[in-house]
């Protein structure tokens, strides 16, 4: 319960920021200080220049505001308008374009160094499902002990996994090596049509690093660490 009303406070906050942040791009009735403004009605009709004091009186009449909206013309164009149903029908379409947003999601499968073909199967039908629903998968070998010291083996794993969804995936981040984890990162190929996979010995991948560049960062992993939980 608690948490609920800190949530609500947090986003009332907020947006009553974003409020004042949209208030301040904006010159409101006395704030405009200029001698003559070109004046659009509250209905959209242009009403032509008049002086400043005469746009507010007007303004005022209709009890509404008066809004610098191009402060750059000459002279500055206002509009009577209701400024705080403005801002909110602003605020309002700004928040629905942001849910609009693509959000692509990162799916992660975990393998050991030569993960029997029967175990890896299941991994890559999980990462081409994901991939045909528009997730990005990462595909992470986790070493143990002295397994660190032939990231090759790894390397290839990642090379055959990279072959098997080349026709639906594209390779986004090559094999990097962090700890005692190599992974890389696979995207959808939006363009790629369901085609038949790429027959053995040919790829549409780029070629992925060799093992020398991928080992630079693995001076300082301990070589002997045997107690790490085993992955799937």
């Amino acid at each position: 319960m608690f948490r609920t009303k800190l949530l609500l406070v947090i986003n009332h906050w907020n947006f009553e920021r974003s409020k004042a942040i949209s208030a301040s791009n904006y010159r409101v009735n006395e704030q405009i200080r200029v001698k003559e403004v070109r004046l659009i009605g509250a209905d959209g009709e242009n009403v032509g220049v008049v002086s400043v004091q005469k746009a507010i009186e007007m303004a005022q009449q209709a009890e509404l505001d008066l809004v610098e909206v191009a402060p750059g013309a000459n002279p500055p164009v206002c509009r009577i308008m209701n400024f705080g149903k403005f801002l909110y029908e602003r605020t309002k379409k700004e928040r629905e374009a942001r849910k609009a947003q693509t959000k692509i999601e990162i799916k992660e499968i975990r393998l050991r160094p030569k993960t029997n073909e029967h175990h890896r199967g299941f991994k890559t039908r999980d990462a081409r499902r994901w991939l045909e629903e528009g997730m990005k998968v990462k595909v992470t070998i986790r070493f143990r002990g002295r397994e660190i010291t032939y990231p090759e083996i790894a390397l290839e794993d990642l090379r055959e996994i990279a072959q098997e969804l080349s026709d639906i995936g594209i390779v986004e981040q090559k094999p990097d090596l962090e700890g005692r984890n190599m992974s890389m990162v696979i995207a959808p190929n939006r363009s790629a049509v369901k085609k038949p996979k790429p027959m053995p010995g040919t790829s549409t991948q780029p070629e992925l690093d060799d093992i020398s560049s991928i080992m630079d960062d693995s001076s300082d992993v301990d070589l002997d660490d045997d107690n790490d939980e085993i992955e799937a």
